[in-house]
């Protein structure tokens, strides 16, 4: 069902705090699905009894997988194994999962800091009982396998097993993996810890007050450009006032990641993160290729137009995301927000709309913004026997609209996927985000078609297209950032000018001419957690905006039973290549080919943008 009631865009309230907007009641998440608290006695007894079983399972087959294989019925007791161990995955998962959103609610409160961190010491402590179960599993001889997938009980894991015997090239001795995984905690762990609380901790002089990170991005979108320049320089002036420490958090982080990648034997810099994506390293090369070879296409086209709207032959950095001159400012409180989404989601799939409208009447999404709050947004999974959970720090504009819409389409995703289990209902990060994007495209289009006024339409259309730039150009820049990052910390440790040049480079690279990146701009990639928390994450984006374009456009051209088939790709969760969840819409990501389809989208609404003038 199209949106059509006017509900949809509701005007700031005339009983707002001053110079802030009336969102109404903004929901806080219940947590008590997972557990009641901290000191929870049911949290104290499944960390007691996790790490337990973990002992017997390692006692009951640490050293013994070679024997049940050869043994009679291998395959029922293997399956067996692997049942248990799953059981195992899916009580941590609970315990860590709840940890990290007590700790994302305020990373600034030390309690919560303590107890995630203690959260995270058991858990490495109980993965140490449990890590020799996948190494041996990978040590045995395929034609053992092979035979033990005879069994139905064990044919069930046949995704998992074939997917964790992609790493064996990369394992390591038993001792050695023990020692990655115990020192993770006081490594990787620790430095990402360490950024967390750096950001959350940081307060941006603006106008008088000190905003936290997330209402001063905010700020760059203001209508008004005085605004805008003044919340780009206190951005610069406090990252700039905390550069070294942010310069020694990825010179760190990345010579860890060397170390690994060296032992681990990986070729190139990405290939672990490709790995985990089950993603070949040609085809992500493919879509940086393509991307980079439309930068002229696309974003140095666009900010050209958009420069000419705002009447200058360059916009400054802190206009880039700014609203069209004379657009209409449109607030939506979380009620009309809700509404949007859902309606949106409804008109493709009931089914979806019903998974989505869960999180909203079940208290499964944190919406305000906080001192102290983790900033940007996520949906996390949890664990397949509880439910996922939704952060967002809701300010009440089109684009946190837009994030609501995305997060919950992660959330669907991981609802659907759930019943594959703890081994098996991950997906890759690349599909990963295929759900998320495609919900912000339903909601942008229920959008459009809901809205009649010209200048209203254009500025919507001129969001969206800044939002697909975004998603594409801006996170394929971020992936070169990095890789060039990355590259030269192998000849030694940077400096804050030297990782600052490697992002000016490409930064003037992806946006083109038409944005100045005046002085301040060189500190931005200092904010950016995707660096620290998921190295070579970002390309994810791109390749889900541009597969979600390819399937937005079979969805248009032929809407029966594609609901179906999409929601049963979601559904297949990790259980299935990219190659195969694709082929029922005709795609195939490793054409090169493919991702031209999907930037012809953003090529299109750019040049429909150019006739509106």
């Amino acid at each position: 069902m199209i949106l059509k009631h006017a509900g949809a865009f509701q005007a700031e309230s005339s009983n707002a705090a001053a110079g802030e907007p009336d969102l109404g009641a903004l929901p806080e998440w219940r947590l008590d699905d997972l557990y009641s608290g901290m000191d929870s006695p049911a949290f104290a007894e499944d960390a007691r009894r996790a790490a337990s079983e973990a002992k017997s399972f390692a006692a009951a087959y640490r050293g013994k997988l070679a024997e049940i294989a050869r043994s009679e019925a291998a395959g029922d007791k293997l399956a067996a194994a692997v049942r248990t161990y799953e059981s195992m995955q899916d009580l941590v998962g609970r315990l860590v999962s709840y940890a990290g959103l007590v700790y994302a609610g305020d990373t600034s409160d030390p309690a919560r800091a303590k107890f995630y961190g203690d959260v995270q010491q058991k858990a490495t402590d109980i993965a140490g009982n449990l890590l020799f179960f996948e190494l041996e599993l990978n040590r045995l001889d395929d034609k053992l396998i092979e035979a033990a997938l005879e069994s139905s009980a064990l044919a069930h894991y046949r995704p998992w097993l074939e997917d964790i015997r992609r790493e064996r090239p990369h394992q390591l001795s038993d001792e050695l993996e023990q020692l990655f995984l115990e020192k993770s905690v006081s490594g990787v762990a620790a430095w990402n810890r360490l950024f967390d609380e750096t950001i959350s901790s940081l307060r941006f002089k603006f106008e008088g007050e000190e905003l936290t990170l997330e209402p001063l991005l905010a700020k760059m979108q203001d209508p008004d450009e005085t605004k805008r320049e003044a919340a780009a320089h206190a951005l610069a002036e406090t990252l700039g006032a905390n550069l070294r420490i942010f310069t020694l958090i990825s010179n760190t982080l990345a010579k860890d990641k060397e170390i690994s990648d060296r032992w681990r034997k990986f070729a190139d810099i990405a290939d672990s993160r490709h790995l985990a994506n089950r993603v070949e390293r040609e085809v992500v090369e493919a879509l940086v290729d393509a991307v980079t070879s439309s930068y002229p296409r696309l974003s140095h086209r666009y900010y050209k137009l958009k420069a000419r709207w705002f009447g200058k032959d360059q916009l400054n950095h802190w206009d880039r995301n700014a609203p069209l001159p004379d657009a209409p400012e449109r607030i939506y409180t979380w009620t009309a927000a809700r509404d949007t989404v859902l309606e949106a989601y409804r008109g493709f799939s009931p089914r979806m709309a019903d998974i989505a409208k869960r999180f909203f009447d079940e208290g499964w999404i944190d919406a305000p913004v906080r001192p102290g709050k983790a900033p940007g947004a996520f949906a996390h999974p949890t664990t397949p026997s509880a439910h996922p959970y939704v952060l967002v720090n809701y300010l009440g504009k089109p684009r946190d609209v837009m994030t609501l819409a995305h997060e919950l389409g992660h959330g669907v995703h991981q609802t659907l996927a759930a019943p594959n289990g703890a081994l098996m209902a991950p997906t890759p990060l690349t599909l990963a985000e295929t759900a998320s994007v495609f919900g912000e495209m339903l909601t942008f289009r229920a959008l459009l078609a809901a809205t009649s006024d010209a200048a209203t339409r254009k500025a919507m259309l001129a969001a969206k297209v800044e939002d697909m730039l975004n998603t594409v150009v801006r996170q394929i820049a971020f992936y070169i950032f990095e890789r060039r990052l990355h590259t030269e910390r192998k000849q030694g440790e940077l400096t804050s000018d030297d990782i600052c040049r490697l992002w000016m480079g490409v930064q003037a690279d992806s946006l083109g001419p038409a944005i100045k990146l005046g002085p301040g701009y060189e500190t931005y990639w200092a904010y950016i957690g995707h660096f620290i928390h998921s190295p070579f994450y970002v390309y994810a984006y791109a390749f889900g905006d541009c597969l979600v374009n390819s399937l937005y456009g079979v969805y248009e051209n032929a809407r029966e039973g594609f609901a179906e088939r999409y929601l049963a790709m979601l559904a297949a969760g990790g259980t299935k290549h990219h190659s195969e969840l694709l082929k029922p819409f005709g795609l195939d990501a490793r054409d090169p080919s493919f991702w031209r389809i999907g930037l012809s989208l953003i090529e299109r609404m750019i040049g429909e943008l150019e006739g509106m003038g």
